[in-house]
C-alpha cells in the first residue's frame, strides 16, 4: 500500500514544525539528515505540542481536545479523543507496539512509523502496511535518540533517514503527558483485538480520561497516565452487529478484568521489573467501556470508575 497514515502524519508534522518556537519545540538535524524533534525531553514544551504531538501518533485521524471536569469535587482538565477510524488511527498508528532499543537507548515507538516497519503481529492480523516514501514517528523516551536509533528505524520501513522525523517526549512533560492519556480509545480498540473481537465493527469511538498532574520524574508520570486510563478512561464505541457478541465478551473489556486490577500501576510496573511487555495485556484498558450498537439500537456498559486510586495517584 501507499503510505497514507504516513502521509498524513507528516504533513501535520510540518504544521509543528514550521511553529517549533511558538509550540517550544526544539528540532535537530542528525548528521544522516534525519530530524529529531524535542517536545519535553530539555524544552518544555507545552499543551498545544501535545496536543499536535497526540494527532501525529493517530496520523491526523481524529480530534482532540481538553475540557474541564472534576475529580470527587476536584478540578481537572479531561482529554476528549474521538475519531471516526478507529481501526487506521489506533492500532495501525497510534498503538506503541514497537519497542526501540538500540545500546542505552530505550523507547516505546508509536506512531505510523510502525505500519511502514511491519514488526508486529498485528499487521499480519489486520492484514495492513505502508511503503512511505517519508515517515514519522513518536517516541516514549526521557533522552533524544542519536544516529544509530534512526539506522535501525530505516532499516526497518525502508525510508531513507533524511526523510524520518521522530518526535520524543517523556511522561514526566507536559506535550508527553498529553500524548499518553490521548489513548483512552486505543487501548480499548487493542484490548478487543486482543479478545479476537473483530474490530472492524467499530465504526466510531470517543474516550476520555483525567489529565493527570505533571510528574517530577519519568517514572511518577508512567505510573500516572497510566492510572489515568485504567481507572478513569471512559470509552464509548459505535458498532454494528448482533447484541449477544457485545454481551458475551463486554465484561473482559475493562481493565477490571485483569487479576492485578486495583494495584497502582508503578506497582504493577515494578513487579515486571519496568518491563511494559512483560504486564498482563489485559489490564491495559479504560476503566469504563460502552458499546452502542447501530443495528439495534442497544446500549451496553461494563466496568467502573475507582477514583480514589486515582486521587492517590495524583497526589491530591
Amino acid at each position: 500500500m501507499s503510505g497514507v497514515l504516513n502521509e498524513r502524519a507528516c504533513l501535520l508534522t510540518e504544521q509543528l514544525l514550521a511553529r517549533a518556537g511558538e509550540l517550544k519545540v526544539i528540532p535537530h538535524a542528525l548528521q544522516n539528515g534525519a530530524i529529531v524533534v524535542d517536545c519535553g525531553v530539555e524544552t518544555p514544551a507545552g499543551l498545544q505540542a501535545g496536543l499536535l504531538l497526540a494527532r501525529i501518533c493517530m496520523a491526523d485521524l481524529c480530534s482532540i481536545q481538553l475540557a474541564p471536569g472534576e475529580l470527587e469535587g476536584l478540578s481537572l482538565p479531561y482529554l476528549q479523543v474521538q475519531t471516526d477510524h478507529a481501526v487506521e488511527a489506533c492500532l495501525l498508528s497510534q498503538y506503541a507496539g514497537w519497542k526501540i532499543d538500540v545500546d542505552k537507548f530505550f523507547a516505546m515507538g508509536s506512531g505510523p512509523m510502525r505500519a511502514a516497519a511491519e514488526v508486529e503481529d498485528l499487521y499480519r492480523v489486520l492484514a495492513f502496511g505502508e511503503s512511505p516514501t517519508r515517515t514519522v514517528g513518536v517516541l516514549e523516551a526521557n533522552t533524544l535518540p542519536g544516529v544509530d536509533v534512526v539506522e535501525k528505524i530505516s532499516k526497518a520501513t525502508g525510508v531513507d533517514p533524511k526523510d524520518i522525523v521522530l518526535l520524543v517526549a517523556p511522561t514526566s512533560s507536559i506535550a508527553g503527558n498529553i500524548q499518553v492519556i490521548a489513548r483512552s480509545v486505543e487501548t480499548a480498540m487493542h484490548k478487543l483485538l486482543e479478545c479476537k473481537f473483530d474490530v472492524h465493527r467499530v465504526q466510531a469511538g470517543f474516550g476520555t480520561a483525567p489529565l493527570a498532574p505533571v510528574a517530577k520524574d519519568h517514572l511518577t508520570g508512567i505510573g500516572r497516565t497510566n492510572d489515568s486510563i485504567l481507572y478513569g478512561g471512559s470509552v464509548t464505541l459505535w458498532v454494528t452487529g448482533d447484541d449477544e457478541s457485545l454481551q458475551e465478551i463486554g465484561p473482559s473489556i475493562p481493565s477490571s478484568s485483569a487479576a492485578c486490577y486495583g494495584k497502582p500501576f508503578l506497582d504493577v510496573f515494578a513487579e515486571a521489573d519496568h518491563d511494559f511487555y512483560e504486564i498482563d495485556p489485559s489490564f491495559f484498558s479504560p476503566a469504563v467501556i460502552i458499546f452502542q450498537n447501530l443495528d439495534t439500537g442497544n446500549v451496553f456498559q461494563f466496568g467502573q470508575m475507582n477514583t480514589g486510586l486515582l486521587k492517590n495517584s495524583f497526589g491530591f
